[in-house]
């Protein structure tokens, strides 16, 4: 059995751009994605803190150490500059992936810096009826 998972999450990051006349996606600094294990034109799904709009898109990398949350395309209709967001990063995690498995929380500061990252894992705080 697949579940899906959180994977990482980038939480209450604050957008910096929106850019309406571009093809479409997510701009996030690097240094974010690499810390919410998310790569390169994966899906992610980011809601709007403000008008609780949730939109699914994929992450393209701005520059490194910028800061860049910037919303391109359609969705700039529904997220501003200076709105806060939270980007997960969902997985497919099988059984035998669940008890190594482990997800990332991003903790940021005004200015989209690491204040923290707190890694867990779920299996840990976990016991189903099944002893396991």
């Amino acid at each position: 059995m697949l579940r899906q998972m959180c994977k990482g999450k980038l939480h209450r990051v604050r957008v910096t751009q929106a850019d309406l006349n571009y093809v479409g996606s997510i701009t996030l600094d690097p240094v974010l994605m690499r810390a919410a294990r998310i790569r390169p034109y994966e899906m992610v799904q980011i809601t709007n803190l403000e008008n609780g709009v949730l939109w699914s898109t994929y992450a393209i990398p701005g520059d490194e150490g910028s800061g860049i949350v910037c919303l391109n395309g359609p969705p700039a209709r529904h997220f501003q500059p200076g709105d806060r967001v939270i980007v997960l990063s969902l997985a497919w995690v099988d059984e035998a992936e669940w008890e190594t498995f482990r997800a990332a929380v991003v903790l940021v500061d005004d200015d989209n810096r690491i204040t923290s990252i707190v890694t867990t894992k779920p299996a840990d705080d976990w016991q189903d009826d099944l002893g396991g």
